[in-house]
Formats: C-alpha cells, structure tokens, sequence
C-alpha cells in the first residue's frame, strides 16, 4: 500500500513524503494520501466509535524515505492521550515561524489553564511563562497547564484551539483525527490512529526542524524544580532522540519515537500498552528489528 503527502508551498517548502506501506499478509492494496497544509481547509468530525482500547496499534517507518517497514493495527480509532501535545507544539512553532509570537513571548496563565489536573507545573493565575519555556513543558513534561495556556494565547479559547487543530490535523492528511482540546485529557470525542500520528511526526521534523531540540531533553529546570522527561527510552535505547509519550487510563501507554543509527531515521509510533515498560519495551523491540 503507497500513499504520498505533499506539503504546500504556501505554509512550507515543498516537499513530497512517500509512504510505501507494507501490507500484513500479502496485502497488495495501494492509497494515494496528499497533504496540503492550506489553514483554511474545514474539519470534518470523525465519528468516535468505536475506539479500541486495548492491545497494540503500531506502525514503523523510515524518517528519510518514507517507507512504512511495518503496521499493525495502525488504522484503528484511539484515543490519543497526551500524543495530542504534538499538534499543540506544532501550531506553537508555526506561530514562531509566521511570527506572530516570539520564543522570549511571555503567556499569562488564566484560572481554566492553572486548573489543569497533573501533569502540569502548578502555574499560578496571572502568572506568566515564556514560549520557549512553554514548548520545553510541553515536550518533556506533558504540562496540562501549560498545554491550556498555549491554546488561550493562540485561539482565545482551548475550544476554538481544539477546532484550529483538528483543521490543521485535516490539512495534513489525518482523516480520522478529531481534537477536543490541546492535552490530551479525556474526551470521548478526541480520537486519532497510529498512521495519522506518523503523518504528524512527519510533518514536525519536516516543518521544524530547528525545533527537534525540545523534544531530545531528558530534563528541564523551571521555578527552581527539576523535571524529568517522561520519554524514558532517551539516553537509555541507541540513537533515540524523541519525540512524545501519552497515557490515559482508557487508552493505555503510548509512544511516537525517533531515532537516528548511522545515516538512517526511524520514527515508530505504539499505541496501547498495558504499562509503560511494556510500551517502551516494544518500541526498542521494534526499532532493533527494523534498523
């Protein structure tokens, strides 16, 4: 199966993403995919039942030339947990990038952001956090608040952020995608697969290169506190440098993951683990197999 994305000109540089995908069983099927980052392209609502719960949704691929080396499940309706946080840290650095922010922007913390349940960095009402600071909490601590806040400041509203990001999750291709806010907590309406996560780690490196550097940080220092990267296969599995766990108790343990060995990259996404050992063990299962 094949499908090919195309990002336009007009938000970034041309760039076609061929996708060979590797059918289980034979499969000799083939998609033609094409991506087109135009903002005003209209969501459409995916219909959110039924989500599989349980039991893995996964999917391999080589970063260079876009060849899927292996999919299982990778179609399946989940609920995507904190996986959500790189759709909100894409629209963050395309803001960068168009320059209606800076990364030295301060946000102003609002009572609904400061009331996010954990994880979060306890951010007080009227307080303020940086862009950068912000993209940090998002990429390595999953900060619920910040997460809220960023929407606040680039939407007006965690509603309307929840409807621009599902408007850009449909220009780029992820059909069966729905957003209903910028965390990733729960909502029976926010739902995602395994293949349109890929097509946004794709679009994250490809778009935002400079930007990678949030997601290689095993720890950060805010407010005089120490946080650890939630993404435990940093500094501990061979060339991972990236990108974004998730867990809600109704979705269980996921991970989109990249890595570099030599001249060769590899993003794998799993999705459903019954723990977090048991997800990053499959990740570094994957990435051994397929490298």
């Amino acid at each position: 199966m094949t499908f090919m994305t195309k990002l336009n000109k007009s938000r970034l540089p041309a760039l076609w993403l061929i996708l060979t995908l590797v059918g289980l069983a034979g499969c000799q099927s083939t998609e033609v995919l094409s991506i087109n980052t135009t903002p005003g392209t209209s969501p459409t609502v995916v219909a959110v039942a039924p989500v599989q719960e349980r039991g893995y949704s996964e999917l391999v691929l080589d970063a260079g030339t876009g060849k899927i080396l292996w999919q299982e499940n990778a179609n399946e309706l989940r609920y995507p947990a904190s996986l959500t946080k790189m759709m909100t840290l894409y629209l963050l650095f395309e803001a960068v990038e168009t320059r209606r922010i800076t990364l030295d922007t301060p946000f102003t913390v609002s009572a609904h952001a400061a009331s996010m349940p954990p994880a979060r960095l306890g951010l007080p009402v009227a307080s303020t956090i940086t862009v950068r600071d912000a993209a940090t909490a998002l990429a390595v601590r999953s900060a619920n608040d910040v997460a809220a806040v960023v929407a606040e400041h680039l939407a007006g509203s965690e509603e309307a952020f929840a409807r621009l990001m599902t408007t850009r999750a449909r220009s780029l291709g992820m059909t069966r995608t729905n957003f209903a806010n910028a965390s990733g907590l729960p909502d029976p309406a926010q739902v995602s697969t395994a293949r349109d996560m890929a097509l946004l780690a794709l679009a994250l490196r490809s778009r935002y290169p400079a930007y990678q550097s949030f997601f290689k940080l095993e720890e950060f220092r805010y407010n005089g506190r120490r946080y650890q990267a939630t993404n435990k296969l940093l500094g501990s599995v061979n060339g991972v440098d990236g990108m974004k766990t998730g867990y809600i108790r109704s979705a269980g343990f996921h991970l989109v993951a990249t890595a570099q060995r030599g001249n060769r990259r590899l993003i794998a996404i799993v999705m459903g683990g019954e723990t977090g050992k048991a997800r990053n063990d499959r990740v570094t299962e994957l990435f051994d197999q397929h490298f």
